[in-house]
């Protein structure tokens, strides 16, 4: 007969407490919401909801004098898909329009235009656009720019004569070629949808323990601080992994953006950084007593710092000192940049290894500060 082995108090309890929080997780629906709606919904909403592209700007075209040179950029202009032209011979037939904001921006071609491509001149174009809404004019502004570029390119081409010592400038755009703003807006939109998600798992539990009276008895048993962060951090931990699979999932299959690194890098990444998420949630609910508050205060510190300050929306360099130096303790940031790398690039372990000892390094001081807040005893 074997000897029948008994596991030590603490393993005993804290599987004792991974196995009542694994029951609770099961019966109550909303955790599931959470765990496959919640970030299923929002990856979609900033999906298709956010996107720095154009396909379609409404632009006046003028054109002063009529020339062959003149109606074959006007055509470019037309058969783009980034356009809906409007034609005229005035400027002024597109003034009040531009005013009332129902159109992007107006296109000059002036008079002098072919005489001025036959001397070999700078060609007398004019760009104007309404600076009440400065992205829409800056995107104007740059999609015709770059319209006249590719035009005088295919010009160039078609032009039997080359001049001598010509070049020829081709750009070349590395991890995003077809420039897609989806491609990099997407891994930004995991990181916030898992901050948001494993501190409202931890938070929301806990808290609902307390309205509930059941964490009264918790508290008179003999279980430790780190067994109690341990039991509540493990189920929600996998959860957290779950609701990361709808994020990639759709990542790859909805929206089309590439995996260039591995699932085991993804996989390690995220999991560093969702215990940070987890322990913020924990941290909360040493705190706040009510599902209310705790969500109000995850949406606080979770959130909306992640929005505004980790670079998935909003470049950090140009922001002032102050601002620059509290991205630097915004967990989402170092995610951010991460998840962008695996998508994008790769595992690129100079980019990976000192954001995951940062990740990890915060989640040990959140774990820290949510033993010393945890009360073992009731008031």
């Amino acid at each position: 007969m074997s000897a029948h082995v008994t596991p030590p108090g603490s393993l005993r309890r804290i599987a004792a407490l991974i196995r009542k929080e694994t029951l609770q997780v099961a019966r109550d629906r909303s955790s599931f919401v959470v765990v496959f709606v919640l970030p299923a919904l929002l990856l979609l909403l900033f999906g298709f909801g956010i996107s720095f592209d154009v396909s379609h700007l409404k632009i006046g075209l003028v054109i002063e004098e009529a020339s062959p040179d003149a109606s074959d950029f006007a055509a470019a202009l037309t058969n783009s898909r980034y356009f809906d032209v409007e034609r005229a011979t005035d400027r002024r037939a597109f003034i009040d329009k531009l005013s009332a904001g129902q159109l992007n921006g107006i296109v000059v071609i002036a008079g002098d235009f072919a005489e001025r491509l036959a001397r070999g001149d700078t060609a007398g174009i004019q760009i104007i656009t309404d600076g009440s809404d400065p992205n829409t004019a800056g995107l104007t502004t740059g999609y015709v720019n770059g319209a006249w570029q590719v035009w005088q390119q295919q010009r160039a081409r078609g032009q039997t004569a080359t001049m001598p010592g010509q070049i020829t400038v081709e750009s070349r755009f590395w991890f995003n070629p077809e420039l897609e703003s989806r491609r990099f807006l997407i891994p930004g939109s995991i990181s916030l949808i898992m901050m948001m998600i494993g501190s409202l798992l931890t938070a929301l539990v806990v808290s609902r323990e307390w309205e509930r009276g059941t964490m009264e008895a918790l508290l008179a048993t003999p279980v430790g601080i780190f067994e109690f962060i341990i039991g509540k951090l493990v189920p929600n931990f996998v959860l957290g992994l779950m609701a990361m699979g709808v994020c990639v999932a759709a990542s790859l299959f909805v929206f089309d953006i590439p995996l260039r690194g591995s699932l085991v890098a993804l996989i390690g990444f995220t999991a560093v950084f969702l215990t940070v998420a987890l322990a913020i949630g924990l941290l909360i609910s040493t705190v706040a007593r009510t599902q209310f508050l705790a969500s109000q205060l995850a949406m606080l510190v979770a959130f909306l710092p992640g929005v505004y300050l980790s670079g998935f929306l909003f470049e950090v360099a140009s922001m002032p000192a102050v601002l620059r130096a509290v991205a630097t303790i915004i967990p989402a940031g170092y995610y951010v940049r991460g998840l962008n790398t695996i998508f994008l690039a790769g595992d690129i372990a100079s980019v990976l290894v000192p954001s995951a000892a940062v990740l990890a390094l915060m989640s040990t001081l959140l774990f820290v500060l949510t033993a010393l807040n945890t009360r073992q005893r009731l008031d």
